[in-house]
């Protein structure tokens, strides 16, 4: 049995219709996965990363601890300097998931009196991390350039005292602003080159989440970040390997200095089993495949192109977050009816999972469609055709 508190959470989940559990795959057309290019059943990765392995002589399972203690080797390193190379960097670090590479930044790098500006819509990961630190931290409104340079003003001002006045009378304080490339929920992007710059007139250090940026957006896939030529603006940036690489894994990309002090205090980095030789194999074939073929990026996006025609044909522009990624947002509103259509959309054929609250706010209740390489015109076409008749 669980205690009552537990138990009366569980009970306020099925009371909402927002109970989670786990499914499994019911071979539908894919709307719903991060597998942008579909890397994750490349055949061509799969025998690279397998050539990889035998040239580097291992044939073993685990990394058997920690990179500090016995699960460090030659392969990590190889592909940490070619991930750099390729994101135009001075150094990379590995780390076994994107959550863990946000936890161990933020958990260690803004300090006691400094100050972390986040957007009100980043990912949980990023506000776990956060709140693992001992800085002070403020969200400003999503995308809202104006709101943040308010609350940058607010403080570094010794005056007038507001209710969220920060205190910035310490000499060695930082600040520290934080957001994502692409939003996970939204697919919106916001706009970089100008809060670079504001991040330069505050003397503030930036730092992206290019999860779902990583294969979708730049020449070969190497994110907004890199798209914008803004690298050298930026403090810390984190790509996520899950997603567009169709594999698993991040790293944390920045100066030597950065990648040492990771070293040194990350909590995420230090105390856990590094990932096994055969997920860093994938990882260096899957950066390969990105650097010598842009055709599934190019189809990918043609793709994003024909599902913007279809929602404005369809007069659904009204439903549909506007974004230029790999994700779109149709709002429905409720979670028993955003669920109801997921699953005519489902019994159709269309893998399209109902995001309901509390992941997003009340009112905000949607159908997150994700967009792949692999998809046809017709299966967008159809799909988009059924949730008009359905909204």
């Amino acid at each position: 049995m669980l205690p009552k508190k537990l138990q009366d959470k569980i009970n306020g989940r099925i009371q909402d219709n927002s109970l989670r559990s786990l499914g499994l795959s019911k071979n539908l057309i894919d709307f719903s996965s991060n597998d942008y290019l579909g890397f994750s059943t490349s055949k061509i990765i799969f025998k690279n990363a397998s050539e990889i392995l035998k040239k580097h002589r291992l044939e073993i399972n685990g990394a058997t601890g920690s990179r500090l203690l016995t699960g460090n080797h030659s392969l990590y390193q190889e592909t940490e300097s070619d991930i750099a190379s390729f994101h135009q960097a001075e150094a990379a670090l590995i780390f076994t998931s994107g959550y863990d590479a946000n936890i161990g930044f933020f958990g260690s790098i803004p300090q006691r009196g400094d100050i972390i500006f986040y957007d009100a819509l980043c990912h949980a990961s990023i506000r776990d991390g956060i709140s693992m630190s001992h800085a002070k931290a403020y969200k400003f409104t999503h995308n809202d350039l104006g709101n943040l340079e308010k609350r940058l003003r607010q403080a570094q001002s010794d005056n007038n005292h507001p209710p969220e006045r920060v205190d910035n009378r310490a000499k060695d304080q930082n600040i520290y602003i934080v957001t994502e490339s692409v939003f996970s929920m939204d697919g919106d992007q916001p706009d970089l080159k100008a809060l670079a710059t504001l991040c330069k007139k505050n003397h503030a250090y930036l730092i992206i989440d290019e999860a779902h940026a990583l294969g979708v957006l730049g020449n070969h896939g190497e994110g907004l970040v890199q798209a914008l030529e803004i690298e050298d603006q930026v403090f810390a940036r984190i790509v996520t390997f899950g997603k567009g690489l169709g594999c698993h894994g991040a790293a944390i990309l920045g100066s030597k200095e950065l990648k040492q002090y990771l070293l040194n205090f990350a909590r995420s980095f230090i105390y856990t089993t590094g990932l096994p030789p055969h997920s860093i194999a994938t990882v260096k074939a899957a950066y390969l495949a990105l650097e010598k073929d842009t055709r599934l990026r190019k189809q990918l996006k043609s793709n994003i192109s024909i599902l913007q025609r279809c929602i404005v044909e369809l007069a659904l522009t009204f439903h549909f977050i506007p974004s230029h990624s790999a994700i779109h947002s149709c709002v429905v509103g409720g979670n028993s009816r955003t669920k109801d259509i997921s699953e005519i959309l489902q019994k159709a054929g269309f893998d399209v999972k109902p995001i309901v609250s509390p992941t997003v706010p009340k009112g905000q209740e949607r159908l997150r469609i994700c967009l792949h390489s692999y998809n046809t015109k017709e299966e967008i076409q159809d799909l988009l055709t059924l949730i008009k008749k359905n909204l």
